[in-house]
Formats: structure tokens, C-alpha cells, sequence
């Protein structure tokens, strides 16, 4: 019996899924910048919670389309979990950049401006990756990208249990520590988030190959 492969059929969920990464990396250029300068933050939070909303935008088009289409390019829970992990990585910039400027901080951390780094790194490489989503013969170089940002997670990971452990070891002032915990929180699921992303498409290429 001849097996036929009806993969892809649906192309405009690769151009959603690009637009979504694309949004992000463009979050998380924001919230490095911010860090970075430190100027202008409630410029640079109405920037980033925009882009916030743009992302919820792309995620219920993807959805929305998911009801719509009969067949679709892969399985469509890994397409609802891609979608919804996307959203997550921008909503966790967003409450990080958020969180600053509600908790009036006053300056960055040097830990802060590292996992801003690490965001940066993972969204550039997920956007890179999403692109092989689109045909069989990218789906080594999409693989190579996820081993990255998997790899870029632990890097995060060290980070943020060096910041906690400074956080306590600089400050006996309770109120700080709280408000500090809490955005390395976010900024550090960011990077969670993008491992996830990368399980999902190394679980696609698995599944297609």
C-alpha cells in the first residue's frame, strides 16, 4: 500500500507562528533596552506591553484558524501548546518590564541585565527554528536550534540562582527582596518557556521525520 503525506496544507499557520516569534524577539530587544539604558521606563513598558497585545492578537488567530481548518500541517495539540507556550514567553516580559516600573525600581541589577541577555539569545534562536517548521528538509537545522535554546536555559537557570543568592546575601531589606524575587521570576520562566518551545518542535520533528 502506498502511504501519502498530506504535509503541509494550512501555510498561514507558519506565517503565524513566525509573526508570533518575531513579536517576541521584538520584546525582548525592548526589555534588554530598557534595562540597558534605563531611561524613559514607562516609554519603554507601553512599548512592551503593546507588543503584549499584539502577541494575544496572533494567538487567537492561530486558535481561531485551529477551529477552522479540517487538516492541519501537524497535530493539532502541538499546535494549540505551541501557540499558548508563545504567548506565555511575552507575557512573562511583559510582567517583568511591568513589574519594575510598578515597584518603582530605582536601577537594574547586573543578574537583571544578564537574563535580559539570555532572553534575547533564546527568542532569536526560536525565531530561527520556527522557520524549518515549514518544510521537512530544515528540520536538522530546527532541531540544532532547539538544542540551543535548551542549552541557554541552563545558562538562565545559573544565572538566576546566582541573583537569589546575591539578593540575600546583599540586602537585609525585606521589601527589595520581594520585588527583586519576583521579577527574576519572570524574567527566568521567559527562559522556561522557551525550552518548552523547543521540546514542542523537537516532539514535531520527531513526529514528521
Amino acid at each position: 500500500m502506498v502511504r501519502l503525506n498530506f504535509m503541509p496544507r494550512e501555510q498561514r499557520f507558519f506565517d503565524l507562528f513566525e509573526a508570533s516569534t518575531k513579536n517576541i524577539t521584538e520584546a525582548a530587544k525592548a526589555l534588554k533596552e530598557m534595562l540597558d539604558t534605563w531611561q524613559f521606563i514607562d516609554s519603554h513598558v507601553a512599548e512592551i506591553t503593546e507588543m503584549e497585545h499584539r502577541g494575544d492578537t496572533i494567538t487567537h488567530e492561530i486558535m481561531s484558524l485551529l477551529h477552522r481548518t479540517f487538516v492541519t500541517p501537524f497535530d493539532r495539540e502541538d499546535i494549540a501548546l505551541l501557540a499558548h507556550t508563545m504567548d506565555d514567553i511575552i507575557d512573562f516580559i511583559h510582567a517583568a518590564a511591568d513589574s519594575m516600573f510598578i515597584y518603582k525600581i530605582t536601577s537594574p541589577t547586573q543578574r537583571a541585565k544578564e537574563l535580559a541577555d539570555v532572553i534575547v539569545q533564546g527568542a532569536a534562536e526560536m525565531e530561527k527554528a520556527v522557520v524549518g517548521l515549514r518544510k521537512k528538509s530544515e528540520f536538522k537545522k530546527m532541531l540544532e536550534r532547539c538544542v540551543e535554546m535548551n542549552r541557554l536555559e541552563n545558562v538562565a537557570d545559573r544565572i538566576y540562582r546566582a541573583a537569589i543568592g546575591e539578593l540575600f546575601d546583599d540586602t537585609t531589606d525585606i521589601v527589595k527582596i520581594i520585588k527583586w524575587r519576583e521579577i527574576y521570576d519572570h524574567m527566568e520562566t521567559a527562559t522556561d518557556r522557551c525550552e518548552d518551545v523547543a521540546n514542542v518542535l523537537e516532539g514535531v520533528a520527531l513526529k514528521h521525520a
